[in-house]
């Protein structure tokens, strides 16, 4: 499913048009996006958690060359499924 796909199902679940369900979706994205960046998880409870980790800094290899690499430190966001997504997947 696509950003298009997702905004029509949403669309049609709640019967907003369709700008409407795109905004939404955008707002929503923005707002989770926004609390990610500050560092802040964003819990929606059964269907999971979005958060943040920091990566340590490593050595690697560059793969062309075999040469030795520094990788630097960073932030990498991430996401849990809760217990309610899982069990419907399943």
């Amino acid at each position: 499913m696509n950003k298009s796909e997702l905004v029509n199902a949403i669309a049609t679940s709640t019967g907003l048009t369709k700008a409407a369900a795109g905004r939404t979706l955008d707002a929503t994205t923005e707002a989770i996006t926004n609390t990610l960046k500050k560092g802040e998880a964003v819990t929606l409870v059964g269907f999971g958690t979005f958060k943040v980790s920091q990566r340590a800094a490593r050595n690697g290899r560059n793969p062309r060359t075999g040469k030795d690499i520094q990788i630097a430190a960073r932030k990498a966001p991430g996401f849990s499924a809760g217990k309610t997504l899982k069990d419907a997947v399943n």
